[in-house]
């Protein structure tokens, strides 16, 4: 499931904090992807996703982590 989407720098940060807690991280970068193709990205260039069972042990992480941006 998708947790969260935005910038590339905020999604690391996000990405680390979770993967602290050892839930596996998946994310997408769509500036890498876009570059390849030749075209340009949006605002929401990075998604990260982690699996449904995960959920419930991320979301403090998540919901301390949109707190503080």
């Amino acid at each position: 499931m998708k947790i969260f989407s935005g910038s590339e720098i905020l999604a690391l940060g996000l990405q680390e904090r979770i993967e602290a807690i050892g839930i596996d991280v998946v994310a997408k970068n769509n500036i890498q992807s876009g570059r390849l193709a030749g075209f340009g990205t949006s605002d929401q260039a990075v998604e990260l996703f982690i699996q449904e069972t995960s959920y419930s042990k991320a979301l403090p992480i998540i919901e301390e982590f949109r707190l503080s941006i």
